[in-house]
């Protein structure tokens, strides 16, 4: 009899468990984003104005929204990608009634600006990618990173992006605050021998995605004497926070979760002339729910929140991903974890490590 209600006491609370992360997890990662790039038409000018019939033919992005959620951002920004054999081309538009910039030096902490980032993960395994950042002067700062920041990722901000062209293009008048402005356009070219592989090659993405994000940060300001700076809190003397308005939903101030970037695709089609209906990999749904579990994981606080363990194996909630039950195995050693599912589309194992690494094989 004891042994009888012994087991209904851990099928209730084996039960219990499903119905609280079950909960949990409607508040599930938003899905990110998606833009095709297509291949130019002609030659880019790299000039801040983005004249050329390429630019007319692409399409714009969304509009950014705040980083926390959908909020709508107080001035419009939106963006457009196009690629060659050579470069991969960024133009972007900024609402801005006062544009205003006064970091000159490369490789300076440009945020401290009202500034354009551009993030880079090529591979999308959250490790080893690229920022780029600039102002209204042009001035930029291109870093990379071995991890983010919450794996003790290590910057090389003295990093460069070799022969990279960047301009802006003013609808106004810079650092003038006796008028209003439209805004400011940037565009930019990269090589892509930022990219090799082992033996130095450059890979192209031709018909492959890339995981990309886009981040604007917009401060309110001061006038003094007719200089522009960033607006502090009369009360406390710091300055006041940024704001922070993005192409692809983050759901968290933080863009170092690469997991949660948007999806570039890179059509070899001619833009304009065909149209590609790019889809996200049914494994990255798996991912995503990875991630949310990893980032529960190394949260001292959340950390045993969803995971159960039976018959000597430590799993989570199944998870119905377009029709199919996948569930999670969290196997923990003496230095680390590593958190992974079978998928039941390309039948590989999904799994991350403890330094948060993402990786796909077969088993």
């Amino acid at each position: 009899m004891e042994q009888g209600v012994g087991k209904h006491k851990k099928l209730v609370s084996l039960i219990l468990f499903f119905l609280y992360i079950g909960c949990i997890f409607l508040c599930s990662q938003e899905e990110p984003r998606t833009y095709v790039a297509y291949q130019t038409l002609d030659s880019i000018t790299i000039d801040g104005k983005a004249n050329e019939s390429s630019w007319e033919k692409a399409v714009w992005s969304d509009l950014f929204i705040d980083i926390e959620g959908v909020k709508r951002p107080t001035y419009d920004t939106r963006m457009k990608i196009l690629w060659d054999e050579t470069n991969i081309y960024f133009f972007a538009e900024l609402e801005e009634p006062h544009v205003w910039a006064n970091l000159k030096e490369r490789d300076t902490i440009i945020f401290y600006n009202n500034d354009f980032e551009i993030f880079i993960d090529p591979d999308g395994d959250t490790h080893n990618y690229y920022e780029y950042e600039m102002n209204a002067l042009n001035t930029i700062w291109d870093l990379f990173l071995s991890k983010p920041y919450r794996n003790g990722g290590k910057v090389l901000g003295g990093w460069d992006f070799k022969e990279l062209q960047s301009a802006v293009s003013i609808q106004g008048t810079l650092n003038d605050a006796s008028d209003i402005d439209e805004g400011w356009t940037i565009e930019i070219a990269i090589p892509w021998s930022f990219y090799t592989d082992p033996g130095g090659q450059t890979i192209l993405p031709k018909n492959e995605h890339w995981r990309i994000s886009f981040s604007r940060v917009n401060w309110n300001f001061d006038l003094s004497n007719g200089k522009y700076s960033r607006k502090k809190d009369k009360k406390t003397g710091k300055f006041m926070h940024e704001y922070n308005w993005v192409w692809s939903p983050q759901q968290v101030i933080n863009m170092h979760e690469p997991e949660k970037w948007g999806y570039v695709f890179f059509s070899d089609g001619k833009v304009g002339n065909t149209t590609v209906n790019f889809e996200i990999p049914k494994d990255d749904h798996i991912k995503w729910y990875l991630y949310k579990l990893y980032r529960g994981l190394i949260n001292e606080k959340n950390k045993d929140t969803y995971w159960k363990t039976t018959n000597e194996q430590t799993f989570s909630v199944p998870k119905k991903i377009f029709g199919q039950s996948v569930t999670p195995v969290l196997e923990k050693y003496t230095n680390g974890f590593t958190i992974w599912a079978k998928s039941p589309f390309s039948k590989n194992i999904l799994c991350i490590a403890k330094d948060g690494k993402f990786e796909a094989y077969r088993k």
